[in-house]
Parts: C-alpha cells; structure tokens; sequence
C-alpha cells in the first residue's frame, strides 16, 4: 500500500491558525494548547474494522437498552445481574431522571468507546464514555487538512471518505427532534473543546448556541432571535455536564445552564443529546458488567471483550487485587481523562501500603485492570520515526439505526513506555485510515 504522508509541520501550522486547540484548567488557569498531529495514519483494514462494528454495535445497543431499564423498571437490578450498589450510589446516576423516557427511547446518541488493540490482533475495550465524548472533530479537520496538502494520498489508497459524520450526526439530531430547529449548546469559549463545538456547529447546520441565547415558556424551549422573537428549539447537543445543565434542577449555582430546560425534556418537548444521567452507564465499576448486561438484554455473547478487570468490591476480586497489586493498573471510577489510573508496578512501598488500605477502606471506588501490551503505532519525532502506545476512540451514534463512524480518534503517548495517551496528559493524535473492502 503507498501511504505518502503529509508534511506534519505543515499541518500543525494550518491547525494552529484555525485555532485547533484543546484547552486544559490547571491549577486554577485556564491554558490552551495545540493537539499535536502526527502524519502517519493509523490503517484499519476492511474485515477487521468490519467486525469491530459488530461488537460496537452490539455494545451501545446494550448499553441504551441498560440505561431504559435504569430509569425505568430496574429489571437488571431485580433480576440480580448487577447489584444496586453499582447503580444508585454511582456519581452518574441522577435520580431527577427516574421515569423520564427521552425522545425515540434512546439514551447515548453519541457514544466514544475507548479501546487498545492487543498485540496478538485482539480488540479490548477500556472504556464507555456516553455523556458528551469528544474528538470527532480532530480526525474530521485533519483528513480535511491533508486532502489539501497530499491529495496523492487519497488518490492512490482505497480509504472510506469520512467526510459523513456531521451527515450521521445531523441524521441522529434530526430523528430525535421534538419540533424545532436543531442547536448545539457550549459553555463558551473557554471550554476545553470549544473549537468542536463550533466546527461541529457548521458541519451539521446547527445552531450553536450559549445558555443566554435559550429560555423556556410553557415547558418549551426557545432560541431567541436577532429582532425581539423566539425560534423553538426541537434538539439540543449539549456539550454542558450534567449538574450545571439547569439550575433549577441541578446545581443552583450553575451560571452556564438553561433554567427549567429539564421541565421541557420531562414533558417531551426537546430531545436533549445525549441524555442526562448517561453518567451511571459509563462509570468504571459499570464497565465490568457491561459483558453481562449484552447476554442479559440481547441474549448475545459479547463479539468484544473487556480488558481483565477485578472489582474490589467482591471480597475474592479484592483479594486478589491486593496480593498482585504490582502488576495491575488501579482506576478510580469517577475520574476520566486518564485521572485517577495509577499503576501498581511504579509504585513505592510506601505507596503500595497507602494503596491497599484505600482500597480495602472504599472498595466501591476503584477497579483493577490487567495492564494489556497494547500495539505501538510509528510516529515522527525529530525527523525520527519512533514507537509509541496508541488506543482509539470509536465514535457510535445511535438515531433510526445505531451506525459506526468508519474513522476515528487515535491518540497516542508523546513519551517513550507510556501507556497514558489522553490529550489532557499531553497524548498527540492521528487520521484513522479505514480501507474499503477489496
């Protein structure tokens, strides 16, 4: 396959000065940087892309169909395949959503699902992220990018265009839509991904939007317009956590939310994407049952599997966590960004001691992983090419039909023996090549 690659440099440039950034707090401070591209596409082929879509479908699916039952009857909970520990103390879980079935029955419409491909070939999930998962946007601007700079590349390769998300994403708004127009809710521009929101905005033709430019009367939710009038809004992506949403029904103190727009949602009248209260579904301690949960509700077994995970909260999982502590990775289960992950073999004795009693003493917070070698992928460093660890972010959107995007966020670690590959912890990020089928 020739694979010419673009000038890495050049790119960058272009994404600096269409202000690509990812912005970070720390420490109080509010910082932007750029998200460093590497030129070296990741290639999926056909067949094994293919079946990931099985297993990612088969996932989600699981995973919407989980989060009706939560909200509604709690049969999986009765039936004892996962105990109500793992549910209503979870931080994701909101009771202000019991009883509240959104627009079409569907809960995650965009779904980014982490996963490592193993070096034996074998796809492992790592995790579920189902409140407002980022990164689409970064593939999307740098094929766009590339096309431009090294169209031979495109020219001489069979790749599925993915030129189709904001198609895909438009669709989903479109088939949940209450009646209105469709709008893409960010909390400003010092938002971590406001450069996403906004390129999302023109992609699909929506409406992007602050919380000021949104009200509710009669339990409807309305855009205000330029002269004095209102547009009724049938859709909103919200790129808002769940507690600063509404503050009427949240946290009160919340300066970023739309007063009452959970009162709309309750009656039916808006399509909030995704739902809130997504967050029980992707919490780290549910992770471990989602296996469980695609032969409870689809009577399937899973096509892909989760990376080895033990659950302190189980005394024989516990046992074993503390006896081979060194050779796991800990996870807190409310932390995401790659926060919270630690790993037993850096530890000091110390710290190994101090790690095991916090276990013992809130086994419910942490779950222990098996460390998977995952595949190094080639990136330019220096003119150098150099191998770094890799995972790749799936994007899932769940409208009339649950379709999965044929591309994809590949981050990777910028330090040599890094498994650490997120953006906040300073990860660089690549095109996914998807190969059409020969």
């Amino acid at each position: 396959m020739n694979t010419p690659v673009a000038d890495a440099k050049a790119i960058n440039e272009l994404l600096a000065r269409y202000g690509v950034k990812f912005g970070i707090y720390k420490n109080g401070t509010f910082n932007e940087q750029l998200f460093p591209f590497d030129a070296i596409p990741r290639i999926i082929s056909a067949d094994n892309f293919s079946s990931m879509t099985k297993g990612l479908i088969q996932r989600v699916d699981a995973l919407n169909m989980f989060l009706k039952d939560i909200y509604s009857d709690g049969k999986i909970i009765r039936d004892k395949i996962i105990p109500e520990d793992f549910v209503y103390i979870s931080k994701g879980y909101l009771a202000e959503c019991s009883g509240i079935t959104p627009s079409k029955g569907i809960y995650s419409h965009i779904s980014g699902i982490d996963l490592v491909e193993a070096k034996d070939g074998t796809w492992y999930i790592l995790e579920d992220n189902l409140r407002i998962p980022s990164g689409a946007s970064y593939p999307l601007i740098a094929r766009e990018l590339c096309r431009m700079t090294t169209p031979s590349a495109f020219e001489n390769n069979r790749i599925v265009d993915n030129r189709n998300y904001a198609t895909l994403l438009r669709n989903t708004m479109n088939y949940v839509n209450c009646g209105g127009i469709n709008v893409i809710l960010t909390p400003g521009r010092f938002n971590a991904a406001y450069f996403e929101h906004s390129y999302l905005a023109e992609k699909t033709g929506a409406t992007l939007v602050q919380n000021t430019d949104l009200f509710v009367e009669d339990n409807i939710l309305y855009m205000k317009d330029y002269q004095g009038g209102k547009t009724r809004v049938g859709a909103v992506y919200r790129r808002i956590s769940d507690e600063y949403l509404d503050p009427m029904t949240f946290l009160p103190e919340s300066l970023i939310g739309v007063p009452h727009i959970m009162d709309a949602y309750r009656s039916g009248n808006v399509a909030i994407i995704n739902a809130p209260g997504n967050g029980v579904a992707d919490d780290k301690g549910i992770y471990y049952f989602v296996p469980k949960m695609i032969k409870y509700y689809l009577g399937e077994e899973p096509i892909l599997k989760n990376a080895p995970t033990y659950l302190p909260f189980y005394d024989d999982d516990r046992k074993y966590v503390l006896d081979n502590i060194r050779k796991l990775v800990i996870k807190d289960v409310s932390e995401a960004g790659g926060y919270g992950v630690v790993f037993g073999r850096d530890m000091t004795a110390k710290q190994l001691a101090d790690w095991k009693k916090l276990i013992t003493d809130q086994p419910r917070r942490f779950i222990a992983q098996e460390v998977i070698d995952f595949v190094d992928l080639a990136v330019m460093e220096d003119n150098e090419i150099v191998m770094r660890k890799a995972d790749l972010r799936a994007f899932v959107l769940s409208g009339e039909n649950t379709k999965v995007w044929a591309s994809g966020l590949t981050r990777f670690s910028r330090k040599a023996d890094s498994f650490v590959v997120n953006s906040s912890q300073g990860g660089g990020f690549k095109d996914t090549w998807v190969l059409l089928p020969e």
